[in-house]
């Protein structure tokens, strides 16, 4: 297949185009919420919340009018999207449901402190049958067993396990705590009941691999932030998973100017490639979260847009170059700087600490005053309105 040449300028559009975040917004209100999630197959949850959650920082630089009632509103109420994993923990499509048995397979039949969860499984099973959605602390069960991060009250233990497993459903949040119920409370029977698609574990595997071409817009065939979360994919089986979706007309090779590495988009974006050729007319600023699906291979932005970003969260006080939680900020088709701002919830008010622009980056008027109204518009986005 011949590959498609792009410059890096055009490249960057491709992505911005794709990714809703160039131009006018493409993705507008509530529909625009799930019409986003579904085309990236998923956005990562993150529960730390300084100036907002990750999942909710994604929506809002996409997301026309984004409020976060609609997210939990589409989560909790309208039951389309769904908490799971798929690129670590995430917000699926519901629909989406069928593509995990394999993962709730694998935890049904192992998991840290299996046996004494197992003891207790009948026991969660009857409270919440006879009181509806529980959270751990309604469990009168505070041995502490071994779990992924720590040592943790089973309460908690059994209660991911039962929703790791496919038992139970994150039925609501209050605040970070989780109430979980019956899975065929919050899921549709007849998404329930629909088959794995993809008997084999290569077949299931480029449909992963697909997807996350499409969550980001530009991927190359290299080792990767983004492939994490799917379980058993090495180089040799991605690499043949590469030339099968390149076989079979699904993805399309791009060469981009001063990278060496080819690139790879969907082959239904073709249109969005002729656009990216165009000069938007309407520049955006934006505010990028620090797990966005585009940042997912840091490399690949680095090369592409000439910027390096490190989430410090992770980093000790001493060694951060910026700070504890900073956001890229978006203008036009680079990044401009990075921003630290925390949403204090008492006062609600909106606490700009630091703004860091790029060395070549000369902070105009005009670009001042777009980070003005971006920061306005964040504002609004916390209040709700």
């Amino acid at each position: 297949m011949p590959e498609t040449y792009l410059t890096k300028s055009e490249a960057r559009r491709f992505m911005l185009l794709k990714q809703g975040l160039s131009g006018e917004y493409r993705f507008i209100g509530k529909s625009g919420v799930l019409d986003f999630i579904r085309q990236a197959g998923c956005i990562q949850f993150d529960p730390i919340d300084v100036c907002g959650k990750n999942a909710e920082l994604v929506l809002q630089s996409r997301v026309k009018g984004f409020t976060k009632d609609m997210l939990y509103e589409l989560l909790y109420n309208d039951r389309k999207l769904l908490d799971y994993f798929d690129k670590n923990l995430s917000i699926i499509p519901v629909e989406n449901w069928k593509y995990y048995e394999r993962e709730r397979e694998a935890h049904r039949n192992w998991e840290r402190s299996h046996e004494e969860i197992k003891m207790v499984h009948d026991k969660i099973l009857a409270a919440i049958a006879e009181k509806g959605p529980l959270c751990s602390a309604d469990l009168d069960l505070s041995q502490k067993v071994d779990w992924y991060w720590s040592r943790t009250k089973l309460s908690r233990a059994a209660l991911e396990h039962m929703y790791f497993s496919g038992e139970l459903a994150i039925h609501h949040k209050n605040g970070t705590m989780k109430y979980y119920d019956f899975i065929e409370n919050c899921v549709p029977a007849d998404i329930l009941a629909e088959p794995e698609p993809y008997p084999s574990d290569f077949e299931h595997r480029k449909w992963r691999v697909l997807k996350r071409i499409g969550s980001l817009g530009l991927l190359w065939n290299r080792a990767s932030d983004a492939w994490l979360g799917i379980s058993g994919l090495k180089s040799k089986e991605r690499d043949d998973i590469f030339a099968a979706l390149l076989s079979e007309g699904e993805i399309l090779p791009i060469r981009v100017e001063d990278i060496n590495h080819p690139l790879y988009c969907l082959a239904e974006d073709t249109g969005l490639l002729e656009k990216a050729k165009e000069t938007p007319t309407q520049k955006r600023c934006e505010f990028i979260a620090p797990l966005d699906n585009m940042l997912w291979d840091r490399k690949l932005i680095q090369a592409l847009f000439d910027f390096e970003y490190k989430w410090e969260i992770y980093t000790p006080q001493a060694e951060r170059k910026y700070g504890y939680y900073v956001l890229p900020i978006l203008y036009d088709e680079r990044f401009v700087g990075r921003i630290e701002m925390v949403y204090d919830k008492k006062n609600k008010e909106l606490q700009v600490s630091n703004i860091w622009y790029e060395p070549d980056v000369k902070p105009t008027k005009a670009l001042k005053n777009k980070i003005d109204a971006a920061l306005k518009r964040f504002a609004r986005f916390h209040r709700g309105r």
